[in-house]
């Protein structure tokens, strides 16, 4: 998570701009639910215009679209016009490098409002969201099933630039048949298959969510090599793969349930099977606020962790495998591990 701001030679300034982030975040939010990204994807349109296409209030539209102009994420001109920015661009639907669905789920209310609690959390340890709203996040969403779609449509995007930094970091040519564990609607496993013919995977996921997997198999032209398996990771995964591959699941869980996790993917691979863990990896002091704050969000949402390298370590140890070697790729890391 990266804040959008002006760095300053005043200290007060900066501390002000990072104090005041949410604001950003909920415009942000507001253009996304408006789609105005999409209604300047054609070109400049003045507010007007805008305001009559997303049925919203001429001044008010302007003032959002102005503020967020001041932050880069559109650009204003003459008569108050406005066109996309780079970052504009990343909010349209279509785009290559697409935020909309993330910067909608980011601001949503039941995610601002466990933030909102992070003081519980911080004082008792305590996961904030299960203690403000009775039930733990993965329960909340199955039970309104509008959010849960939102949540993994921002998944999906979010794996888009990191699935292209994973093939560039990891060799995966050696494999013959990989096993998304928790992959979504499958753009990573997709990817992956994409960049190597000769491989085919599985996808597993709830059957809820792998519903909804095919078109993106479909589109990546890897439907034919893919089967796509509903399940839960606690109980049991496809076996007889050759590779196991989990990208931002660990983080979501306590240590107790991760190794849970961890240990049935264990009894599914052979002993020459390979684990991959694509996971953000906590560096050291006063560096990576994006990793450490992604750290927070585990603990007031999910109720899980960002780790350090030896955390890892100590996780696989603990679930039947070993730590062999850790790729960089962009913000996360590709964690190889064996079967001891």
């Amino acid at each position: 998570m990266t804040e959008v701001r002006q760095v300053t030679l005043d200290p007060r300034l900066d501390l002000l701009a990072l104090i005041n982030g949410f604001q950003i975040t909920q415009a942000i939010r507001v253009a996304v639910v408006l789609r105005v990204a999409d209604h300047l994807g054609d070109g400049a349109r003045s507010a007007g215009e805008l305001a009559a296409l997303t049925r919203s209030h001429p001044d008010s539209l302007y003032r959002l679209l102005r503020a967020l102009a001041a932050v880069g994420v559109f650009r204003e001109g003459k008569d108050r016009t406005f066109m996309l920015t780079p970052m504009g661009e990343c909010l349209r639907t279509g785009s290559g490098t697409p935020l909309g669905a993330w910067a909608e789920f980011v601001g949503s209310s039941y995610v601002w409002q466990a933030w909102g609690h992070l003081l519980h959390s911080v004082r008792t340890g305590e996961n904030a969201f299960q203690d403000l709203n009775g039930k733990d996040v993965w329960q909340f969403r199955a039970e309104h099933p509008e959010l849960g779609a939102l949540f993994n449509r921002a998944m999906t995007q979010f794996s888009i630039a990191g699935a292209e930094a994973v093939i560039r970091a990891y060799d995966f040519s050696p494999f013959r048949h990989i096993v998304d564990v928790g992959g979504g609607h499958g753009l990573m496993l997709a990817a992956i298959l994409r960049a190597h013919p000769l491989i085919r995977g599985t996808l597993f996921d709830q059957p809820e969510v792998v519903a909804e997997a095919r078109a993106v198999l479909a589109e990546g032209s890897v439907i034919e090599r893919c089967d796509i398996v509903g399940g839960g990771f606690f109980e049991a995964v496809p076996e007889g793969a050759d590779a196991y591959l989990m990208r931002a699941v660990i983080h979501d869980w306590k240590d107790d349930e991760a190794i849970a996790i961890l240990k049935v993917c264990r009894r599914a691979a052979g002993q020459a099977a390979t684990l991959l863990l694509i996971e953000r990896i906590v560096g050291p002091p006063n560096e990576m606020p994006g990793t450490k704050f992604s750290d927070l969000n585990m603990l007031v949402s999910p109720g899980g962790r960002e780790r350090t390298h030896e955390e890892f370590s100590d996780l696989l140890g603990k679930s039947g495998f070993e730590l062999t070697r850790v790729f960089p790729a962009s913000t996360h890391n590709v964690i190889e591990a064996r079967p001891r």
